[in-house]
């Protein structure tokens, strides 16, 4: 509530009269207005209610010059010492600007060339001109060298610093050192201009009084290189003075130097210990915290020469923000209550052989209930890996066993020997943990958001992904599952994270899972996946690794049992990565008598790695056209399959093979036929949607056609796409494809479409995906392994020293029209000619519409779409709908030539 003040005599009328000045107009100069305005601001205080002045016609009469101006108000300044210093200062600063200004504009004048200089060399160059600097005040300070130049630096160094001028060249060295090392260590240049200012000022006035604090006598100011120079004269001087205290003043100085200290090395005081632990380690040395994690660096999981790396992003970070988001994975779990740190370094070890959730830390106990074996359904099972004994020394990541030479499918038809790559082609990649120190601080969060909201639950545990951890919460008894799911952005907001992904309930479990992003991910290597224990327990050739799922464990897929598999996902989602990875993991497994491929790339530089594989049975298509007609001819090569399966009694391509293996296929007589065994049969669409583009429905009727039969004949699908939309993922196509594979979606719509449910849209991206496999109704969410391209090409390399490609031409050769048409055009051939040029030239196959441009009864109009049916020109009817026209403009001549070549 405001209170009513009093105000200075005359400062009411003083008020009302410059208001009506102003209030009658311009007549008022501007001195005038400017004067009352401060009369003003200066009588009536903030707190003051503000009436109105009541006009009279005195007062508006009364000239402005006769008004009786306020009082002023008396400001208290600083002391005559602080203006000085100020003055002296504001000179300083002016002296250099323009001293640096002059010296800019001079070198700027001198040419460009200074400009075309890297980056790199301007550092270089000022770090050598440190060390130069260096060099002469060394010269001139501690050996005093002759000469002009050298007496001037000299006493100016030691004149300003004291004896702190002897440390001048030291510090030069080190700087120039530290920025031709270290450029982007050394952060911002006001950073770095205050921090050095603060130490210096700290440092100087520390000197100068434990050295007598002397003072200059009648103008001589030699007395001041005892001491901290007239630097620390003016510091200690001007604090002395004030605080009349040495004992008050050099506590203070001191603060002022560590102060300095933290800014130049950018070190928040909590971090203090830390930094000090790293520079013991560093003088004992010890190595760093993130090369000791598990016994190995990080960072040489992943070789930089070998590509692009995992978990790439387009920002652009300093190296110390690098080093935090590697130092986080690596860093050790808090110890709990006493507990030493080697029984959590051993429960690591112990629960990364385990599917059983981890407790969280807490002060105080909860009831975690016991799961028993029946409730216990993990999809896929962990590598079973050695026990590995804890010691005081660093943790080793468990070795990995090598897999066995399959030495039964080395020798292929025709007596040619055949060799897998070598295991050790693929590398390793980050060791699992079981728990950190962040998914503890995760645990926390959620335990206080459900406190906060009443909600009657606690968190049981979770489990670890590479990039995603499951924490698990059971509800108390008549709790509804919709409390935890009302929360869900209140729970996003508390771990500031927008991916959480809810799953109510956990499926086998009686728990509510909250799935939250890892802030130190870890890379799944595909090399670990194929080298766990339930790839090499399968010696199945259409195995491939996907990844690892949420609770840590391998997932492991067939692509023969899905049958046939849709992969969709955003660009940048990892979907590319998935298809590298199953490529790769057929290239290591199986031989070219076991699996053949079929590649369709439209966009050309996605698989082009594996061109010349011996794998291949036909060149990689990037042609749409001629990947339509692959598929026709996946789709005449099933039948072929179809009708030795039937004539011979088989109902599966493995039981045909194993017969023919066998030598038990009778043969009729005087067939010259030699039976082989059918290899599978994979086709890898990279792109979808480009396809439906060019020829939808002869795309839709092939691929509809293959993923309805052809699982018994061996064949298997692999469509991918960045754009699931209902135009190119039809009905028809996810009806006959059981399996999905869902990356990372840009809208909710895309995630219904590729996985008939939400949950797509809330992935992290970069090979964080959902697997639907056929016969499941909840989808895995699954870390898709990675591979570098240096692995790619070195897995390329060895297929293709082994054994050349077996090309054949019919796989994208046009295949003939089954449908027989009297093709006898007779005197019609003007007639012909005009309809085909009419039809591509508008894109538009219409009966209706010849009848019309060309003047012909309906019968000559549908006779001419016949013939240009069989010819290729146009699609087949589909009812009252114009039928699709086959061929550009482009391609007209071409047909023209060809019909008048026929007649």
């Amino acid at each position: 509530m405001a209170t009513r003040t009093s105000s200075p005599p005359g400062s009411r009328s003083s008020s009302t009269s410059s208001r009506s000045t102003s209030g009658t107009g311009k007549s008022g100069s501007g001195r005038a207005s400017a004067r009352s305005g401060q009369n003003r601001s200066s009588a009536t205080p903030r707190n003051a209610r503000k009436t109105p002045p009541k006009k009279s016609a005195t007062s508006s009469r009364r000239p402005a010059a006769r008004t009786r101006p306020a009082p002023r108000a008396v400001r208290s300044g600083p002391g005559p010492v602080a203006r000085v210093l100020r003055t002296v200062l504001r000179g300083v600063v002016a002296l250099w600007l323009a001293l640096a200004h002059g010296i800019g504009a001079a070198v700027r004048g001198m040419g460009r060339s200074a400009r075309d200089l890297e980056p790199e060399h301007r550092r270089d160059g000022a770090g050598l001109f440190l060390v130069g600097l260096a060099v002469v005040t060394g010269a001139a300070v501690w050996f005093a060298a002759a000469g002009g130049a050298m007496d001037l630096g000299r006493t100016a160094v030691v004149g300003t610093l004291g004896k702190v001028g002897w440390l001048v060249p030291l510090a030069l060295v080190w700087a120039g050192w530290r920025l031709m090392r270290h450029p982007v260590d050394q952060g911002p240049a006001g950073r770095q201009a205050v921090g050095w200012s603060a130490l210096g000022l700290g440092v100087l006035g520390v000197v100068h009084i434990a050295s007598g604090n002397p003072q200059p006598v009648e103008g001589d100011t030699t007395p001041l290189r005892e001491g901290g120079g007239a630097v620390g004269y003016v510091v200690s001087s001007l604090l002395l003075d004030l605080l009349q205290s040495a004992a008050v003043v050099v506590p203070l100085l001191v603060l002022v130097a560590v102060f300095g200290v933290l800014v130049i090395t950018s070190t928040p005081l909590y971090r203090v210990p830390e930094r000090l632990r790293d520079l013991y380690d560093f003088a004992v040395g010890r190595p760093p915290v993130d090369e000791t994690a598990h016994g190995r660096a990080i960072d040489d999981t992943i070789d930089p020469d070998l590509g692009d790396p995992a978990y790439d992003t387009p920002l652009l970070l300093e190296d110390r923000e690098v080093k935090k988001r590697r130092r986080k994975p690596a860093a050790a779990p808090v110890p709990d209550e006493g507990l030493p740190t080697e029984a959590f370094d051993a429960l690591d070890v112990a629960l990364a052989h385990t599917d059983e959730p981890v407790a969280p830390p807490s002060r105080r106990p909860r009831p975690v209930p016991m799961r028993t074996d029946a409730e216990v359904e993990p999809v896929v099972q962990p590598a079973v890996q050695p026990v590995v004994e804890v010691d005081d020394g660093p943790l080793e990541p468990p070795p990995h066993t090598p897999i066995e030479p399959r030495m039964e499918q080395l020798a292929l038809s025709g007596d040619i020997v055949y060799s897998l790559p070598a295991n050790d082609v693929l590398k390793e990649g980050s060791p699992h943990k079981a728990r950190s120190q962040a998914s503890d601080a995760v645990v926390d969060r959620l335990t206080q958001v459900l406190v906060e909201f009443g909600i009657d639950a606690h968190v049981t545990g979770y489990t670890r992904g590479p990039t995603v951890t499951r924490y698990e919460v059971e509800l108390g008894p008549a709790v509804k599952v919709e409390k935890i799911t009302g929360i869900q952005k209140n729970i996003s907001y508390a771990v500031a994270s927008a991916e959480v992904r809810i799953l109510s309930p956990i499926p086998g479990k009686s728990a509510v899972g909250i799935e939250i992003p890892n802030v130190d991910k870890e890379i799944v290597s595909l090399g670990d996946v194929l080298r766990s224990g339930t790839a090499r327990g399968d010696h199945h050739p259409m195995v491939a690794g996907l990844g690892k799922d949420v609770e840590g464990g391998f997932v492991v897929a067939n692509l023969a049992k899905m049958p046939h598999l849709l992969v969709a996902g955003a660009t940048g989602s990892g979907k590319s990565s998935f298809i590298n990875s199953m490529i790769t993991s057929v290239l290591m497994r199986a031989t070219p008598d076991e699996v053949r491929m079929i590649m369709v790339d439209p966009k050309r530089v996605e698989l082009n790695a594996y061109e010349g594989v011996p794998h291949l049975i036909t060149p990689i298509i990037t042609n749409p056209k001629k990947a339509a007609e692959a598929l026709a001819w996946v789709v005449r090569e099933m039948d072929l399959r179809y009708d030795d399966l039937a004539n011979f009694g088989f109902r599966h391509i493995d039981d045909f093979n194993k017969a023919v293996r066998a030598g038990k296929v009778e043969l009729p007589e005087g067939s010259e036929r030699v039976l082989t065994p059918y290899p599978y049969l994979l086709v890898i669409v990279d792109e979808l949607a480009d396809l439906m583009m060019v020829a939808p429905r002869d795309v839709e009727d092939a691929i509809v056609r293959i993923t309805q039969l052809a699982r018994a004949a061996g064949i298997h699908l692999v469509l991918a796409t960045q754009r699931p939309s209902v135009d190119v993922v039809t009905g028809l196509i996810k009806a006959n494809v059981p399996s999905r594979l869902a990356f990372a979606t840009s809208s909710l719509a895309d995630s219904r479409v590729i996985l008939d449910q939400p949950g797509a849209e809330k992935l992290v991206g970069q090979g964080d995906g959902l697997f639907l496999p056929m016969g499941t109704s909840k989808a895995i969410r699954v870390q898709g392994a990675w591979v570098t391209e240096a692995e790619i090409a070195q897995v390329v390399k060895h297929c293709k020293t082994q054994l050349q490609p077996t090309y054949r031409d019919d796989v994208t050769a046009p295949a003939a029209s089954n449908k027989v048409l009297d093709d006898d055009i007779g005197d019609d051939l003007d007639l012909v000619v005009q309809a085909i040029e009419l039809v591509v030239s508008t894109q538009f196959g219409s009966t209706s519409m010849l009848q019309r441009k060309l003047r012909v009864g309906f019968a000559k109009a549908g006779r001419l779409m016949d013939i240009m049916e069989s010819r290729g020109v146009v699609g087949p009817s589909e009812g009252s709908k114009a039928r699709d026209v086959l061929i550009k403009p482009d391609e007209i001549d071409a047909v023209i030539m060809t019909i008048q070549g026929e007649q």
